[in-house]
């Protein structure tokens, strides 16, 4: 299997990548010669990031029937000094909120993710330390 995006583009620095039916635009800020109306590339790579995982944690969370009211994950990453700059570490916070959820499941959900599932994470875990916490509200 192979995916395919297309990048287009759309002025000064602004790209517009698109696959299948949906568009996503790239840019910088206007210091960097763009017109911040996009996303930073690097910054893609920590959504993906979170897409990834979160999508695994749903989908592990639901087979062991435990579902969360609410659900969110805040992805940082510490950019390197040196160029090319990339992200040295990149810390997760599950953040969860519901009544009386598990935590040895929500633990197990994110494990799983981390270690065999997420794509995302075992590439980027390559370049980068990878850490991660459970918050979990009522």
């Amino acid at each position: 299997m192979k995916h395919q995006v297309n990048m287009h583009w759309a002025g000064k620095m602004a790209f517009e990548a698109s696959a299948a039916r949906h568009t996503i635009r790239i840019d910088v800020d206007e210091e960097k010669g763009g017109e911040d109306s996009g996303f930073r590339p690097k910054m893609l790579s920590l959504a993906s990031l979170g897409g990834c995982t979160g999508m695994d944690v749903i989908s592990i969370l639901k087979k062991m029937k435990v579902e969360p009211r609410e659900f969110s994950i805040e992805v940082e990453g510490e950019l390197s000094d040196d160029l090319p700059q990339i992200y040295n570490n990149i810390h997760l916070k599950y953040i969860f909120r519901g009544d009386s959820l598990p935590e040895d499941k929500l633990n197990k959900a994110i494990t799983l993710s981390q270690e065999k599932y997420c794509g995302v994470t075992a590439m980027l875990k390559h370049a980068s330390h990878i850490t991660w916490e459970i918050i979990n509200q009522s």
